[in-house]
């Protein structure tokens, strides 16, 4: 990508927004940015420093205190807290249950505002989440809304929870998953939302091969159409 080019894309958990945006950054060149790891570093550092995640105000204070930032490293995305590299943490079972409340707390949302748009500033980037188009990025050169079937989803989730050595059961998943799903589309601050504009990419019956030319191609025409609007 030539000038800062910046491509929000937002779906539901396990529509593969992780994998096919890091394969869209590698692509095109530009940075990947998965703004769930900053809620993870919220959780993980809540851990760390034997805070309550119920405790909404001092989860909070926290997050508005971190400094966070992302780092390229030989094609790997590295996320850094206060100096220190803590992405290898970040999926640990721990954080996971400590997840839901921080990242559904509406100040920690806003308190991490900021950072988020401040990582991709400048830059060309791939930018995956749940309220990326709605939120973060609103003027995104190019929003997709990624979607696939609940089943589907949860199989997806299986898979990679047990290859992560996590023994669980494939209904639990499924249950656990449109439980989030509730939580994402109704909460009240920043529900999981097609954003205006936003291109529906359904990858239920896709391969992530598939997936990914189609976006690659979606990209190509805006960026057509970026070059011609008037400045």
């Amino acid at each position: 990508m030539s000038r800062a080019f910046a491509v929000a894309i937002d779906g539901p958990v396990a529509a593969g927004k992780t994998t096919i945006g890091r394969l869209l950054a590698e692509e095109t060149g530009a940075l990947f940015f998965d703004t769930g790891l900053v809620y993870r570093a919220v959780a993980h550092q809540t851990l760390e420093r034997g805070i309550d995640p119920e405790d909404d105000e001092a989860v909070a204070t926290l997050a508005a205190s971190l400094d966070i930032e992302l780092e390229n490293v030989n094609g790997d995305t590295r996320l850094l807290v206060d100096g220190d590299d803590i992405t290898d943490a970040l999926r640990s079972p721990a954080v996971d249950r400590a997840l839901p409340p921080i990242s559904a707390n509406p100040c920690v949302r806003s308190a991490l505002l900021a950072c988020q748009r401040e990582i991709v500033e400048g830059r060309s980037a791939i930018v995956v989440g749940r309220d990326i188009g709605t939120i973060i990025l609103p003027n995104a050169d190019l929003k997709i809304y990624l979607d696939a079937a609940t089943e589907v989803r949860a199989q997806r989730r299986y898979d990679e929870l047990r290859e992560r050595g996590v023994d669980i059961a494939q209904e639990t998943v499924l249950r656990d998953l449109r439980a989030r799903d509730a939580r994402d589309t109704t909460r009240d601050h920043a529900p999981l939302e097609r954003a205006p504009g936003a291109v529906v990419v359904e990858a239920t019956d896709k391969s992530i091969d598939e997936v990914v030319a189609e976006i690659l191609g979606l990209i190509g025409v805006r960026r057509a159409e970026c070059v011609a609007e008037p400045e």
